[in-house]
């Protein structure tokens, strides 16, 4: 069976419940693992495909937060200028 606990990267990235599936599924007899084993390593795969997207979803909105952040500033710098100009007009 090719349920590898003992890597570390690996049993770092799955939660502990699917960790403790596979040590249950490796205590099983030879033909019951097999039975299990594309089951598994399914929700391995899944797991991990979630967590990288859910990576990158929170990269993406730490960018856009950032994003807002500078447009907030220009947009109150701009308005800044604006009274400025708005007032030297108004003087003349």
């Amino acid at each position: 069976m090719n349920i590898r606990l003992t890597d570390e990267t690996d049993s770092a990235s799955l939660p502990r419940e699917v960790i403790d599936l596979g040590k249950k599924i490796a205590e099983l007899p030879r033909e019951q693992q097999e039975l299990l084993e594309v089951s598994y390593s399914r929700v391995v795969e899944s797991v991990k495909r979630r967590r990288r997207i859910l990576g990158l979803i929170q990269e993406a909105l730490a960018q856009l937060r950032l994003d807002v952040k500078y447009l907030m500033f220009d947009l109150d710098i701009t308005k800044k200028e604006r009274d400025e100009l708005k007032a030297r007009l108004e003087e003349t």
